[in-house]
């Protein structure tokens, strides 16, 4: 196949494809962080209840503005870093519960119709919450985000990934969690870290246990490693989606003639249509890749790998879902079809009841997109 190919012809008369429109479009999240995504008053605000000191703005732009150049750093250790702050104001019932509504709100009014938001139960302890009650107050925040847009006429649902810390060593336990949660509003479970040192099958018990449940679960892999993490997390955790998976390109040579080879590993991604969570701005920033023009999601994409676009974290990327589809746009010359079949793959992974991803395809995304295209 030739990658010089492009992936849809434009259509004339289809609505401009600027921001405001984007905007408008249905669209459906797979990878996005609950502590990545606050408001940046909100922290502030929040930090002053629980009398946590160690912000280094008071001022919300000034913080805002703190977050995005720290993250800019190219190092994937240094980007999480910035998460002490965040998940130091998320150690009350007060600030979960805030912090999950206004997580499901913001991405309601950003047009997003389907999220999976994931966070890590096991950092927010501090205060002697349980595991169980972080996830409730979680939970009930994000209820309470899909009802108050609700009113304002926006339609979202928001389903929760716990995440396992890949250093820590207390995954099973998470996993037992997002098990026992699975019906009031936990649809999977992941693991999220720095990979470099801690691969995904020193948590192989945890996979065992969620595959044996018949539950599902992502692995983020891929993002600042590489092939080896992504070999792991597919052959030997039998994971159901690659968290980034961006160097799976390490895998794909392509010819001065623009045909592309795929190794056995590339290959194996494609067939089995395993999902990419891409996610464009933040991969620049950890350095996972170069710049978003190099960014192989268009590559990947035109190979017909079921590639979806993400946030990964809103704060330290100063972005929304709107904003990194119209940044693929820009560097791509994508079309609302293109766009419409990034939000069809990730309506297709998600982990909810097959019906259920139906019904929002065909009654929500298909016809929105239908409005758009003209």
């Amino acid at each position: 196949m030739s990658t010089a190919d492009p992936v849809s012809p434009s259509n004339s008369g289809a609505t401009p494809l600027d921001l405001p429109s984007i905007t408008t479009a249905p669209k459906a999240l797979l990878h996005d962080h609950l502590d990545g995504g606050l408001r940046p008053q909100t922290v502030l605000e929040l930090a002053d209840r629980c009398g946590y000191d160690g912000l280094p703005e008071s001022d919300g732009a000034a913080l805002a503005q703190w977050f995005r150049n720290a993250a800019d750093s190219g190092s994937l250790e240094r980007y999480l870093e910035t998460f002490a702050h965040t998940v130091a104001v998320m150690q009350t019932p007060e600030g979960l519960i805030r912090v999950a509504q206004e997580c499901a709100e913001d991405l309601a009014d950003d047009g997003v119709v389907y999220a999976e938001v994931r966070f890590a139960p096991e950092q927010h302890l501090e205060r002697g919450l349980t595991l169980d009650q972080v996830v409730e107050h979680v939970l009930e925040g994000f209820r309470a985000g899909e009802s108050a847009a609700r009113v304002r006429g926006k339609r979202i649902r928001v389903g929760c990934l716990l995440t396992a810390m890949r250093h820590a060593a207390r995954s099973r336990e998470i996993a037992e969690l997002a098990v026992r949660f699975r019906d009031r509003g936990v649809v999977g479970f992941d693991i999220a870290g720095a990979e470099a040192g801690f691969p995904p099958s020193r948590h192989l018990d945890a996979f065992e246990y969620m595959r044996a449940s018949n539950a599902h679960f992502t692995i983020h892999a891929g993002e600042a490693f590489g092939l080896p993490s992504i070999q792991e997390a597919v052959a030997f955790c039998g994971t159901d989606r690659l968290g980034h998976g961006v160097r799976i390109v390490d895998d794909i040579t392509v010819g001065s003639d623009g045909d592309a080879s795929l190794g056995l590993l590339a290959a194996y991604i494609r067939d089995t249509r395993m999902p990419l969570e891409l996610c464009p701005s933040s991969n620049v920033q950890t350095g996972a890749v170069d710049s978003l023009e190099k960014h192989p999601f268009d590559l990947l994409a035109r190979l017909r790998f079921r590639v979806t676009v993400n946030t990964d974290n809103r704060l330290m990327s100063d972005t929304t879902m709107s904003c990194e589809m119209h940044k693929l746009v820009g560097a791509f010359g994508y079309g609302w079809t293109d766009l419409e079949r990034f939000t069809i793959n990730a309506m297709k992974s998600a982990f909810i009841p097959f019906d259920e991803r139906l019904e929002l395809i065909d009654d929500v995304v298909k016809p929105g997109y239908a409005v758009l295209v003209g």
